[in-house]
């Protein structure tokens, strides 16, 4: 065990070893409980015994731990399911409280369960208070809100209420109201971190986010280990491209006492992108010691692993950008004749790349194209030492499948044209297409995998959800035969 001081509190680092890995459990104790601080392991087994209701600290203690991850949320559920069972017979005779099993449903996120037994605990605060929550969590937002204010006439904490409101009526949709609620706290001059935590939020659903920036800043001024908004304020700096300072929030986040699976996650990209695998593998890794099965951390270990065995060759880069560039050189940019020019602007013949793509056959084939023309564009093109044909000899004469004229017809116009943007995909997915000069679906769906994963930090999550979208829409990445 290692006891490290933060500020007023006291930080404990419980180290596990499974196998060759490292997982720290981290609990973070104001600064009166530091006596407690080597005390027994917790006894989850307290939950039912005949005694009083777990107090809000034993309560928040046992969520830290049932969902601290997969292995302890199923041990607990075993447990905790078994003791119900062989003690609900007994129910008549007080050996098992109704709010301690609600509390108990609760902390394995079984909301519709914990509902049931608060609703045989009886009407007090706290009851009402963990059935509102439950209510809210199962998506019926009506009657949790009714459950919060009559938590607060048995004597729930008001402000507590009206952040527990502002969060329910925001979640339902209804921004004018949680606005309303805010207002009315704002008058009575209670103004703590969630307050403007929830107000930020606020400002995030109605579309402005450097208002809601500064709400969340605000926030951490007066409690800096307010998880939600650090964990939001490190969100929209990452939207806005701002990966130094997303990255400090959200390792603050998870500074902060938590598990918070989503920050790891993001980290995890954000180390990526920065080349900085090592720690980009660790976020991964602490993923999934927490959670096995968690399959978005096995797709980014599996990227992130293939990245640091990836060679990145500088000087092949440059030369295949200049060869890039060369290619969209416009035909009028070079001296040909006026039939020799007109003949390529009706086989819409554009850019130099568009002549490396066609046979000497193909141009004859063409109506009058004759063999004067064709002396003059070959003369053209070996001065630059290229040739006709040279791109299909490039690809070993692969020729891309491309959509048939009847399959064409099927796809609107709008759909190919479509911006990037307007298939939703992550910060990652989306720079990447931007390295690769793609801004729209039909410029998209000309790439196969290959061409995408060539592409400096882009992986195969990338690559999947990608395909997943154009799924959606009735479309695929471009297949090259075999």
């Amino acid at each position: 065990m290692g006891v490290a001081r933060r500020g007023k509190c006291f930080i404990m680092r419980s180290l596990c070893i499974l196998g060759d890995e490292l997982e720290y459990k981290i609990y973070i104790m104001s600064e009166e409980g530091r006596e407690d601080m080597e005390a027994a392991t917790w006894d989850k087994s307290m939950l039912l015994a005949d005694d009083e209701p777990l107090s809000e600290q034993q309560f928040k203690r046992l969520i830290q731990e049932v969902r601290s991850g997969e292995r302890e949320r199923l041990h607990f559920a075993e447990d905790f399911e078994a003791s119900v069972k062989k003690r609900i017979s007994s129910l008549s005779q007080g050996t098992v409280r109704p709010m301690k099993v609600g509390q108990g449903y609760y902390a394995l996120g079984n909301y519709a369960k914990a509902v049931e037994w608060f609703d045989k605990s009886g009407k007090g605060a706290q009851q009402l208070w963990l059935k509102a929550c439950s209510l809210r969590e199962l998506g019926q937002y009506e009657g949790a809100v009714s459950a919060f204010e009559q938590a607060e006439e048995k004597g729930y904490d008001s402000f507590d209420t009206a952040m527990a409101v502002v969060e329910t009526l925001r979640r339902q949709g209804d921004l004018e109201g949680a606005e309303q609620r805010l207002k009315r706290v704002s008058r009575m001059g209670d103004i703590r971190a969630e307050f403007h935590y929830q107000l930020g939020r606020l400002h995030d659903a109605n579309g402005r986010r450097e208002e809601a920036m500064a709400e969340y800043e605000r926030a951490i001024s007066l409690d800096g280990n307010h998880t939600q908004a650090l964990f939001s304020l490190a969100f929209a700096c990452d939207l806005y491209g701002d990966e130094k300072e997303a990255i400090r929030y959200y390792k603050r986040c998870l500074e902060s006492g938590t598990m918070h699976i989503s920050a790891l996650m993001n980290l995890a990209v954000l180390y990526e992108d920065a080349g900085d695998y090592g720690e980009a593998r660790d976020c991964a890794r602490r993923v999934l010691l927490a959670y096995p099965n968690h399959e978005r951390a096995r797709m980014y270990l599996k990227d992130i692993d293939s990245s640091m065995t990836m060679y990145y060759d500088e000087e092949l880069e440059k030369r295949v950008d200049y060869r890039n560039q060369m290619l969209q050189i416009p035909i009028s940019d070079f001296e040909l004749s006026v039939r020799a020019r007109n003949c390529l602007k009706k086989m819409n013949i554009k850019y130099l790349g568009d002549l490396l793509r066609v046979t000497e056959s193909e141009l004859l084939a063409y109506k009058n194209f004759g063999e004067t023309s064709l002396q003059e564009i070959k003369g053209v093109l070996t001065q630059k030492a290229l040739r006709l044909g040279q791109l299909l000899e490039d690809h070993n004469n692969a020729r891309p499948l491309a959509l048939e004229d009847s399959e064409q017809d099927k796809i609107a116009d709008e759909t190919v044209s479509m911006g990037i943007s307007e298939l939703q995909l992550s910060v990652r997915s989306r720079k990447c297409l931007q390295r690769l000069n793609i801004s729209t679906v039909g410029e998209l769906v000309r790439c196969t995998e290959a061409e995408l994963l060539g592409c400096k930090n882009f992986g195969l999550t990338s690559l999947y959800e990608i395909k997943q979208r154009l799924k959606d829409r009735g479309l695929a990445l471009r297949v090259l035969q075999d």
